[in-house]
């Protein structure tokens, strides 16, 4: 059984209204950051006297790799604040490398500080390094707020190894999303020995005020943006599940209603985290994209079955209430470049993929759909997706395959044969991270410029 929400004229028409093109803000932002950490350099040079021994200058090294640690920490934070300029502007998926990346770069440098530091601190008591582990206990010990730091310098080191691509994988979504959020307790415990023993902040009172700046501003927009708006959001619009409908084995939908949703600002293409209040589901929050055109009174995702959480969602009932935050994700009509459009779609990834084939603004054939699925059967909202090709004069294509378990040829020689203006294109695309890739090479082959290949994961 399939179900349809379909906005057909009437979505075009709002997205059109919405179609702003503009420049992604990651340049100046990416310049403003390296301008901070420059900053943070002028700071240590000018407070560092003559390095005359092999102490100072290990001591000078562990103060700068500190105060690089403590204003990468901010970044990190900043990163999972879901500011809606990073969020829709620069997107979830760039903004989770950034954040992977600034997490790596912040827990070397944190790593360094301490060792580096014990190591200048042994010297300088007259002991060896073979000493350092006695040194850093007695520096816990005697030090204000070092307790403090040594407790979030642990919780670092446990979500850095969690975040492992190879252990990541061995842990449950749930648990590798709660123990990130311990992040925010890390920081705020490392936070404190920063200002009571920097040597920059007791001879800069300016630099300690920068400092407390930069953590309050970023503290209040984790608070606004994190807890506050989702608060607001769903007071405001108190969603409920309509029904769940069985879309093809394994995969379903979830009709979710509510008051004004049109007001949430949600376009296609885009997500949201979504926890529903019922048994063995209240403290799981999964990131679902939007598999139709928002409705005033319905919005709808579209899941396949891959683990428990994915898994219970066949079994909602209807009236179970539905938290929501967002909606996130830049993957938007607002990407557009080109007056064609190619969509491509690997497995569950066809979600946001038809709520953009049934928006995208676009005469007969510029619009098309190309869907990767292991058969006919896995091809889930087929009949939407037909439906939506003949209203539009749009293009639907497939790719599955062939009985005796061959995959489909999907190379930039296939894709030129198929559509010969390809480069004239632009392409969204949304699957699993293998297909993405190989899918990004072979358009990359084709003549698209990668500025034109627009995807987002959602895993952040």
């Amino acid at each position: 059984m399939t179900t349809t929400l379909a906005g057909g004229r009437a979505a075009r028409r709002q997205t059109m209204r919405r179609i702003r093109p503009r420049r992604s803000p990651a340049v100046p932002l990416l310049i403003a950051l390296w301008a901070g950490a420059a900053a943070v350099l002028w700071l240590w040079w000018d407070n560092t006297p003559s390095l005359a021994d092999t102490t100072s200058k290990i001591l000078a090294a562990g103060r700068i790799t500190g105060l690089l640690a403590g204003y990468l920490m901010a970044l990190v934070v900043l990163q999972m604040a879901r500011v809606p300029a990073l969020e829709r502007r620069v997107g979830t998926d760039r903004v989770a490398r950034w954040h992977a990346m600034t997490g790596r770069y912040t827990l070397c440098l944190v790593l360094a500080h301490v060792f580096l530091t014990m190591w200048g601190y042994a010297l300088q008591a007259g002991k060896t390094l073979g000493d350092i582990v006695q040194q850093t206990t007695d520096s816990i010990n005697q030090l204000p707020d070092m307790g403090k730091a040594a407790i979030g310098t642990g919780l670092l080191f446990v979500i850095g190894i969690l975040s492992i691509g190879g252990v990541r994988r061995l842990i449950g979504y749930d648990t590798w999303y709660h123990v990130h959020l311990l992040t925010y307790a890390a920081v705020y415990l490392t936070f404190w020995h920063q200002i009571a023993t920097g040597n920059e902040f007791a001879v800069e009172p300016t630099a300690k005020t920068f400092w407390y700046g930069l953590y309050g501003v970023v503290t209040a927009l984790v608070l606004w943006y994190r807890i506050l708006t989702p608060i607001r959001l769903n007071l405001r619009h108190r969603m409920r599940v309509e029904a769940v409908i069985e879309e093809t084995p394994g995969i379903v939908s979830v009709l979710i209603g509510g008051r004004k949703l049109h007001r949430m600002g949600a376009e296609a293409g885009q997500f949201f985290r979504w926890r529903f209040k019922a048994p063995g589901m209240r403290f799981s929050s999964h990131p679902y994209s939007l598999s139709a055109a928002p409705r005033p009174d319905m919005l709808r995702i579209t899941v396949k079955a891959i683990g428990d959480h994915t898994s219970r969602l066949r079994e909602l009932e209807p009236g179970t209430k539905v938290w929501a935050e967002g909606p996130y994700g830049a993957m938007t009509a607002q990407r557009r470049s080109r007056g064609k459009v190619l969509l491509v779609a690997g497995g569950v990834g066809i979600t946001p993929m038809r709520a953009l084939f049934e928006t995208l603004p676009g005469a007969s054939g510029d619009i098309t759909l190309l869907y990767r699925a292991n058969s006919t059967q896995d091809l889930a909202l087929w009949g939407e997706l037909a439906k939506i090709a003949d209203e539009r004069g749009a293009r639907l294509m497939y790719a599955v395959n062939s009985p005796d378990g061959e995959r489909p040829d999907i190379s930039a020689e296939s894709l030129q044969r198929k559509i010969p203006d390809i480069r004239d294109h632009d392409v969204f695309m949304c699957g699993p991270p293998g297909f993405a890739q190989s899918v990004y090479e072979a358009l990359r082959g084709a003549g698209v410029p990668a500025r034109r290949i627009h995807h987002e994961s959602f895993e952040m």
